[in-house]
């Protein structure tokens, strides 16, 4: 089972977000049969099965295995991951657009920018899963309290310059079997659908990168206490 795993598909989300197949969903994150849910929730087995074939059919639940009690087979079902996140790809003609009327101190361009970072790694994972390989990514969460609404500014100007001088540091347009990544201080390569012909999808064979776009985002949060906590991490899918 996936830790998380990413809905792009519009018939899929509209089945997750039902209400008694959500409660199904989560529910199977330890393996049942529909007699089982049923009665763990108080539903009527044939409408659980009803929804079980649905949640199979897009690929939110998986059988797990079939038992023989005499003369009836019982199917025991699974979630295909713990948690799901529905990709703003799945409403493409209206998803937010951060290139429109890109705006460091707007808080609806920080959003647009956290909309496309989830269906950007969203279309990585999707297909490293089908490659089977791995997604290379690096994300770093940090907690801040200002003393003022200056400190704030300076801090957001800072780090705007800092993450400006490494990215004209590494970066380099020309460099053979390059990748391009976006920054939003997080790193992920972006899918080639986005990045433009010479990129590579995750899988795919190393090409030359044609195009490296980066952004800095910094979320500030208020604390109950003082100090700054900051943690960068390698997430599951590029183990360290």
């Amino acid at each position: 089972m996936l830790e998380v795993a990413v809905i792009e598909e519009p018939a899929a989300a509209e089945a997750s977000l039902d209400p008694m197949r959500s409660r199904l969903l989560a529910a199977l994150t330890e393996p049942a049969s529909a007699a089982m849910l049923a009665a763990r929730l108080g539903l009527p087995r044939q409408k659980v099965n009803y929804h079980l074939k649905e949640l199979e059919r897009h690929g939110l639940v998986e059988l797990a295995e079939e038992r023989r009690k005499g003369n009836v087979t019982e199917r025991v079902y699974r979630s295909t991951a713990a948690s799901y996140v529905i990709s703003p790809s799945v409403l493409a003609a209206v998803s937010p657009d951060p290139t429109r009327s890109p705006d460091q101190l707007s808080a609806r361009w920080l959003l647009a920018l956290g909309s496309r970072l989830v269906q950007e790694v969203g279309a990585l994972l999707t297909g490293a899963s089908r490659a089977r390989r791995r997604v290379a990514t690096f994300g770093i969460d940090a907690q801040v309290r200002f003393a003022s609404a200056a400190d704030r500014a300076a801090f957001a100007e800072e780090l705007a310059q800092s993450v400006a001088t490494l990215v004209s540091r590494y970066h380099d347009e020309s460099a053979p079997g390059g990748r391009s990544h976006r920054v939003v201080v997080g790193l992920h390569q972006i899918p080639a659908a986005q990045a433009g012909s010479g990129a590579e999808e995750a899988g795919a064979e190393d090409r030359a990168g044609a195009e490296a776009r980066a952004g800095a985002g910094a979320e500030a949060r208020a604390g109950a206490g003082a100090g700054t906590e900051a943690g960068a991490a390698p997430n599951q899918e590029n183990p360290r």
